[in-house]
């Protein structure tokens, strides 16, 4: 039998140089860029230097990402799907190109195989971005909150192909927890019997993406710093593969309660039922009442939680760095 064609992937002679030279090397999604922010230049969301106003939204939050990981010491690999090639280490010129196309999809790892043969782009989700980490093996990945499995799962089976991916790629990924529109227990239920550790970083509480999370929700280990989450992560990949997902609360300046989004998540689901809601249109429309309920608040903490965890990122793959 003839075996298939893998998709083109092009890594950047940036990463490339970095990877083969054992330097510290973060990586970055898309899906953020094409199907995250707006089109549109924002005043600046929160108190970030790196946010250009200048610049629509959605790009202005891919530049600062890039600038974060580089003032941390490491090179971002910013993972994205041009005309069908895979791109691993995107420069300026193709974020603008892949932000101002409203026509890019948005990638899982069930995507990207159509999307290369079709010559499509699209911006990469969780588990599309690893499946890149896993096949160059950049061992650290930054984004906001990973998705999970969905409320009302009993009723109708909708887990984030995120999860499986973290099972299989030996990465550590930093983020602020789950999406808060998730049924969290059942997600970090989920991890554990996937065999994925949640390495609370500074905490001992499994934060809720807009929220640093309380004791109704823990975490699997704390470590005090990037140094000893970095040791944790080395330790673990001794014994197996899954990934590590590092849970980095948001920045508390910008977090908001836990009972406010919960009350906010809960008005907008029964809405969302009056409404006729369902499918794949339920998550964008929980997501766009809670931006209004809040004034605007949950998009101030979306940036602040990317841009601390790609920081945060950046201090982690410098430690595995330094280890070799």
């Amino acid at each position: 039998m003839r075996s298939a064609t893998p998709a083109p992937i092009v890594i950047a002679p940036e990463v490339a140089e970095a990877l083969a030279g054992g330097k510290a090397v973060v990586a970055l999604e898309t899906a953020v860029l094409t199907h995250g922010l707006p089109r549109q230049p924002v005043k600046r969301p929160c108190e970030l230097a790196g946010w250009d106003e200048s610049l629509p939204a959605n790009l202005a939050l891919s530049v600062l990402l890039d600038l974060s990981v580089r003032t941390g010491g490491a090179v971002p690999a910013t993972v994205g799907m041009l005309d069908g090639t895979l791109h691993v280490g995107m420069d300026r010129a193709q974020l603008e190109r892949l932000g101002h196309d409203t026509a890019a999809r948005k990638l899982s790892t069930r995507d990207l195989g159509a999307a290369a043969a079709q010559r499509a782009s699209g911006g990469t989700t969780v588990a599309a971005t690893l499946a890149a980490c896993e096949a160059l093996r950049i061992r650290v990945f930054a984004t906001g909150g990973i998705g999970g499995v969905h409320r009302h799962w009993t009723d109708r089976p909708d887990i984030s192909a995120d999860l499986a991916a973290l099972a299989r790629a030996p990465v550590a990924v930093i983020s602020a927890g789950a999406k808060s529109i998730l049924d969290l227990p059942a997600t970090v239920e989920a991890l554990d019997a996937l065999g994925v550790p949640v390495l609370g970083l500074g905490t001992h509480h499994f934060p809720r993406f807009f929220s640093r999370g309380d004791s109704s929700l823990g975490v699997s280990c704390s470590a005090k710093d990037a140094r000893e989450a970095a040791a944790i992560c080395r330790a673990h990949w001794q014994f197996t593969g899954t990934g590590v997902l590092v849970a980095n609360p948001p920045p508390e300046r910008w977090a908001l309660p836990t009972d406010e989004v919960e009350s906010m998540i809960a008005a907008a689901m029964l809405e969302a039922v009056r409404e006729g809601i369902r499918g794949a249109a339920v998550t964008p429309f929980l997501l766009d009442r809670v931006q209004r309920a809040t004034g605007g608040r949950t998009v101030a903490a979306n940036v602040a939680v990317l841009e601390s965890n790609a920081r945060t990122g950046a201090a982690l793959a410098r430690e595995l760095a330094a280890a070799g």
